[in-house]
């Protein structure tokens, strides 16, 4: 979690600062489904590198966004899902696809 001196004045920066990357963007979209594993996340982000998958999953969970999860097996499973922080980004998630969709249209001229 940021500290208070960390924290920017603005409270969209704040948002932005906590998901405002490409790919945790679209890890956290993942994560709204279902929980995931690191490879299913790396198979489905075409383009993602393993460093900066590994980094943006520890960032978000060090951010409280996101909960990593080791079952104790053999060999180790390892999962990813939303914590109840990150669960409360939903309606942001909602309304940036609901945009995306708007906009399709408005290109697509539909």
């Amino acid at each position: 979690m940021m500290t208070k001196e960390e924290m920017p004045a603005c409270p969209v920066a704040t948002t932005v600062a906590l998901i405002g990357s490409k790919w945790k963007l679209l890890i956290i979209r993942n994560l709204r489904q279902r929980p995931w594993r690191f490879n299913e996340l790396k198979k489905d982000l075409q383009g993602v590198s393993q460093k900066v998958l590994t980094d943006s999953l520890r960032s978000l969970e060090e951010d409280g966004v996101i909960v990593r999860t080791v079952y104790p097996e053999v060999p180790p499973r390892v999962e990813y899902a939303l914590s109840d922080l990150g669960n409360s980004m939903r309606p942001i998630l909602d309304s940036m696809e609901q945009w995306g969709r708007d906009y399709q249209k408005l290109v697509r001229g539909e």
